[in-house]
């Protein structure tokens, strides 16, 4: 991705105006496929500061897609009476340094940390012993297995890092689907399960809560249900996922 900022300086007097503007012109943003996110922000500073800033998917796609479409005209339309009050426009490559502040808690805070994920996974593979369907895929499992996957969950909500210092991290987790040969209903069992045991062992069951880690749990199965298959050929190296609130991970980041 990539990261656009235009700074401007408008006249106090058409302060009301440029904000208006801008609200027309970023309905053609909130429209735009290679358009991520964007936000005006004004500086408490210096009053008739502003600067915009735009993630594009790419600058290929912000030059060769975004400006060669209608909606880019649409876009200049809008702010063309602001042209003249542009002092500065440049594309930033981002780094590796971003992540989120610690106003708003990670899941795994939310959900209880380590204690709260190892009495789920506890309480999921004691029913998943019992389940004629999915119970022959993990007869003989070992006994650690429900702390690791425990572990695992508490690395994608934003915990320790331990799966990937301690168990090999995304490489690990692979091995442990592949050749598997994992059926739909085989899938939809595990998630029925986990959603069963999440119940009983009380974990957090608001709506945003739950919403963003049924998110997760569909997201993962689906992919390890891919992976399984025979002939298949999945991505062998990466980080594990972090899930945020309803926010897959961005691995073209």
């Amino acid at each position: 991705m990539i990261v656009q900022y235009v700074r401007y300086r408008v006249p106090s007097e058409l302060s009301d105006d440029f904000v208006e503007a801008y609200q027309r012109a970023a309905a053609c943003l909130s429209r735009a496929p290679q358009c991520v996110d964007y936000e005006l922000a004004r500086s408490t500073a210096e009053p008739s500061s502003y600067i915009l800033r735009i993630t594009w998917t790419s600058a290929k796609d912000q030059l060769e897609g975004f400006r060669n479409r209608d909606l880019y005209q649409e876009f200049s339309a809008a702010t063309a009476p602001f042209a003249d009050d542009v002092e500065e426009t440049s594309l930033y490559q981002r780094t590796a340094v971003r992540g989120d502040g610690g106003s708003i808690p990670s899941m795994y805070d939310w959900v209880g940390g380590t204690e709260a994920l190892e009495r789920l996974m506890e309480r999921f593979y004691d029913l998943v012993a019992s389940d004629d369907l999915i119970g022959p895929l993990f007869k003989g499992m070992d006994p650690g297995h429900p702390r690791y996957v425990a572990m695992w969950l508490a690395e994608v909500f934003g915990g320790p890092a331990r799966y990937t210092t301690e168990r090999g991290g995304y490489r690990h987790m692979l091995t442990m689907h592949l050749g598997k040969a994992i059926t739909e209903p085989m899938r939809r069992r595990w998630v029925s399960l986990l959603m069963d045991a999440a119940d009983q062992v009380e974990i957090p069951d608001d709506p945003e809560f739950r919403a963003a880690f049924a998110g997760y749990i569909e997201w993962g199965t689906r992919l390890a249900f891919s992976n399984s298959q025979p002939g298949a050929h999945p991505v062998q190296q990466a980080p594990v996922p972090h899930w945020g609130w309803g926010v897959a991970p961005p691995y073209n980041g």
